[in-house]
């Protein structure tokens, strides 16, 4: 275990050296629950790295990662375990694949995002994250196992690193399809929670919360019920963010509900101005990013025609 969590290399090495097997008949058949919680350490090391392992050693493993979830009880054993199918879930779909074949251990794994470790909720997290990441499908499977009801509860952990987890996971259910994007969107309280990390959060949660809320705004016939949720004021405070990606997400959102408040004759440019999105909208056309720059300028002259001078005269 100590020699395959050095490096990849490394650990090709010790999995060419035939070790996955007599692994594995130990975890299957433990002498003890000391020699199981060594053995899956060991097994998860063999999982970790990038490049990840070859897809057939993934395919190996897999079952017997998921036995042990679905009948251990042991904590420390769980939490390499979903360690390691954290690690094995990071790539490409054909990956995720492998876990999402047992819709059994999907649900075991989203009643452990209850856990008062949170230590075993991490990897869990993190897990089910990737899933998301992958295929509508894949990402229904964990949707159907019924995730979103535990999600608030982490986002109002005490533990930072897991509530920016959680915005991250519901940023990658944000960019889904329309059934999943209305799915979320019918727990209010979570979005709203997503909104006050957006404002008041810390940076790195509050980075991920916007992510969040900005691919929920790309989906334009829910714009309005994001709108409706508070989303305007958050975003717009984001405009002075010094990380460039993050200001042309939030202008894009931004342009998307722009887009739907002229299509519907609502009054969404009024409420971005009484935010203060409008003056920071013109300081962008200052900003040192090309594209920041010309998008801003875009926005301002097609929604906002009585500040063409202005745009002009910088």
């Amino acid at each position: 275990g100590n020699v395959a969590g050095d490096c990849a290399e490394l650990r090709d090495n010790v999995i060419r050296a035939g070790a996955v097997e007599p692994i594995l008949a130990n975890v299957r058949q433990p002498e003890s629950l000391s020699l199981l919680r060594n053995t899956i350490w060991a097994m998860s090391n063999l999982c970790r790295g990038k490049p990840g392992v070859q897809i057939e050693v993934a395919r190996q493993v897999m079952p017997v990662l998921a036995n042990t979830v679905m009948l251990c009880s042991d904590e420390d054993t769980l939490i390499d375990a979903c360690w390691a199918f954290s690690y094995l879930t990071d790539g490409e779909n054909e990956r995720i694949d492998l876990l999402v074949e047992h819709k059994p251990v999907v649900q075991a794994l989203v009643k452990h995002l209850d856990s008062k470790s949170s230590s075993l909720i991490a990897p869990v997290l993190r897990t089910l994250g990737n899933v998301i990441t992958g295929t509508d499908e894949q990402t229904q499977v964990v949707m159907d196992s019924g995730i979103l009801s535990h999600l608030l509860q982490l986002l109002q952990h005490p533990k930072k690193s897991l509530r920016k987890e959680t915005c991250w996971l519901i940023s990658n259910i944000a960019a889904g399809n329309r059934r999943q994007i209305t799915m979320l969107l019918e727990e209010p309280r979570l979005i709203h929670e997503v909104l006050q990390h957006l404002a008041w959060g810390q940076w790195e949660v509050r980075e991920e919360a916007a992510w969040a809320i900005s691919n929920l705004c790309m989906s334009k016939e829910h714009v309005q019920k994001v709108v409706e949720l508070g989303a305007i004021k958050p975003l717009c405070e984001l405009l002075t963010a010094s990380d460039p990606n993050l200001v042309s997400v939030v202008l894009s959102a931004l342009e998307s509900i722009l887009q739907v408040s002229e299509e519907n004759g609502l009054d969404y440019d009024e409420r971005l101005e009484d935010a203060e999105g409008l003056d920071k909208l013109e300081e962008l056309q200052g900003h040192k990013n090309e594209d920041i720059y010309l998008k801003a300028v875009s926005i301002l002259e097609r929604y906002f025609p009585a500040g063409e001078e202005d745009v002009g005269e910088d």
